[in-house]
């Protein structure tokens, strides 16, 4: 067995990575004389995402120059990219901004990509990764009207990035993160944790033995690095879980040990629970809740990513929440 250092491994990734480059997105004259070649340029959009704070670094290790987009102002950690603050649904900010991508990964809602892939065409761009998910299935058949809308949106957004893509050349991956955290930066395991701290216990519908499949942020991270320059990639979508399958109810249990607590977990009739996340909605930071989140604790939400294994080494790690984590990541938290 040979023995690899991590920083011999990050040099592999980097020169993965550039080699990638000059396979499928650009080449370089050859001359006589030695050329030192500029970092090529990836564009991420909605970079302040928790995808973001994992994902910024990393590219700047493998050898990218990194432009970050957010219509939000910069966090006080800028992870070692160059932020721009733009409104991605104004696609004329794209030209003058002077951002010429060969690459671009979007974190933002799958729906702003589409139309902006003409104005990203013009500027270069030979590579386009994006952020779907799973709810594409799992909210398809929902009792709630909104739920259905979404699911639908991403559907059609997917099949609208893919047929723009492929007519101007452009090679295109999507990937369906089932659901994801990052503690501190989530708005999914996060609240729960959120909500144990303020109230000591956690409500829940019947017996919570929902499956999940919580899939880490940086393991999203981790992914879109392979597939830079993986042509096993291009041009197709990867179903993307967690590396451990539990119920929903275990799951709370974890996040209670993380925050070095018992668990406290009490059954709540389904239209007592229903009710109280309607009134939740009330509040800006929790109007796009649905009552059938209610619902789906006792139903399983699973999906396998062998193929995004077999393509990309997808490996990800099993569930836990650290509060190390949290505060690693507070100083990305606007």
């Amino acid at each position: 067995m040979i023995a690899i250092s991590a920083a011999t491994a990050r040099e592999a990734d980097r020169a993965a990575a550039l080699g990638g480059l000059s396979r499928c997105i650009s080449s370089t004259p050859v001359t006589s004389e030695p050329v030192k070649a500029d970092p090529p340029n990836v564009l991420v959009l909605g970079a302040a995402s928790q995808i973001g704070f994992h994902l910024l670094p990393r590219l700047r290790e493998v050898g990218w120059h990194v432009a970050a987009v957010s219509r939000h102002s910069p966090p006080r950690d800028e992870r070692g990219a160059i932020w721009h603050r733009l409104d991605l649904q104004q696609v004329a900010g794209l030209p003058g901004s002077g951002l010429r991508p060969n690459c671009v990964i979007s974190l933002a809602p799958l729906g702003i990509l589409p139309p902006l892939v003409d104005t990203l065409a013009a500027l270069g761009t030979q590579r386009v990764m994006a952020f779907s998910s799973t709810s594409r299935y799992t909210k398809a058949d929902s009792a709630d009207p909104q739920e259905r809308q979404l699911a639908a949106d991403f559907a059609r957004s997917e099949t609208a990035l893919a047929a723009q893509c492929e007519r101007l050349g452009i090679r295109w991956t999507i990937f369906r993160p089932t659901l994801v955290y990052s503690p501190g930066l989530d708005r999914n395991v996060s609240e729960i944790a959120r909500f144990i701290r303020r109230f000591g216990f956690f409500p829940m519908l019947g017996a919570g033995l929902g499956k999940r499949q919580p899939v880490h942020a940086a393991d999203l991270a981790a992914v879109c690095i392979a597939a830079l320059s993986e042509h096993k990639a291009f041009d197709r979508a990867y179903n993307l879980s967690g590396g451990e399958t539990l119920t929903y109810r275990q799951m709370v249990e974890q996040v209670f040990a993380g925050l070095g607590r018992a668990p406290r977990i009490v059954r709540v009739p389904p239209r007592l629970l229903k009710a109280a996340v309607r009134a939740a909605r009330l509040v800006p930071r929790f109007r796009k809740l649905s009552p059938e989140l209610v619902t789906r604790m006792d139903v399983d939400m699973c999906f396998d990513h062998d193929e995004a294994s077999e393509d990309l080494g997808f490996t990800p790690r099993g569930f836990a929440f650290r509060l190390a984590e949290e505060q690693e990541s507070s100083a990305y938290v606007r």
